[in-house]
């Protein structure tokens, strides 16, 4: 059954965080009224009773919003961030995210967002897929979507990621990184301006390094789960968008554990995926809120 966010046409998304206060819900709800439009949704959260961060994520419609977006972003300016020292962003969801997905050579989370959005499941619009291989090319072209193969060459990853920025400056909103086995440096975050998705596996760091499977199987593992987040400078500990976990038992060999663990990584990476493009995670330092 569809709704309305599923019918974009003149949706507006408004996201906001401040400091609580009082009449935050009534301004917003005021303004946007004022401006002809009608709230869908509206979810909000508060860190604090005194004290807290706001959050709140607002889902309206507003008829003529591509041309009203200037006007609504600066009333929201003036009336709104001006007065609760707020911070916020307005987005229209006819206007999926543009994605880049970087890959190495394991292919179940990229052929599962590739499928998802083949299929309408996710609204955004994969502008390339790049990879330090080629063993994908050819599994990625019945979609349609570039693949560009960057190689590191001489362990030369500097020399990769200038490759990468001339891609990617401009074109997308968003990366993912679908198993992409290469450490993204500070310098790339840096450049690249945009938020960078990874996926793992939870058994981090119980077991690092190659072979966890294996690893885990060892130790007798119960269960295995992954884990979604912001990339940021330190390796794997960005602000977390979802997990998930599954129980396993001693009866399944390392293969079952490999696919199990396969299974349950694409489907977090993809809900996580899906929460960003439609606004519904907001950074809280090193946390998030998902509406």
């Amino acid at each position: 059954m569809s709704t309305p966010e599923t019918q974009p046409y003149d949706i507006a998304r408004l996201i906001i965080s401040c400091p609580d206060q009082p009449g935050i819900v009534a301004a917003v709800s005021e303004l946007i009224a004022d401006m002809g439009g009608n709230i869908i949704s509206l979810d909000q959260y508060s860190t604090g009773v005194e004290g807290g961060r706001f959050f709140q994520r607002t889902v309206f419609h507003l008829p003529g919003l591509a041309a009203a977006k200037p006007d609504v972003e600066q009333a929201v300016q003036t009336k709104l961030a001006d007065r609760f020292s707020m911070d916020f962003s307005l987005t229209a969801a006819d206007q999926p995210k543009r994605v880049a997905i970087f890959a190495s050579k394991t292919d179940h989370c990229l052929l599962d967002l590739l499928w998802r959005h083949r299929r309408g499941e996710i609204p955004m619009d994969i502008a390339m897929v790049i990879s330090n291989h080629a063993d994908l090319a050819e599994d990625v072209r019945p979609f349609g979507i570039p693949y560009f193969h960057v190689p590191i060459v001489d362990g030369d990853k500097a020399a990769a990621e200038a490759r990468h920025l001339e891609l990617l400056r401009g074109n997308v909103d968003m990366i993912v990184l679908a198993r992409y086995m290469q450490i993204i440096s500070e310098n790339f975050l840096e450049e690249v301006g945009a938020p960078v998705i990874n996926i793992h596996h939870s058994f981090l760091p119980a077991f690092i390094g190659a072979g966890p499977y294996q690893k885990a199987k060892d130790r007798g593992v119960k269960l295995i789960g992954a884990t979604a987040h912001y990339v940021t400078r330190d390796l794997d500990e960005g602000p977390i968008i979802e997990q998930d976990v599954i129980r396993v038992s001693h009866s399944d060999d390392v293969a079952q554990l490999t696919r199990f663990g396969a299974d349950v990584e694409r489907a977090v990476l993809s809900r996580a995926v899906k929460w960003h493009c439609e606004d519904r995670v907001i950074r809280n330092g090193s946390t998030t809120i998902v509406f």
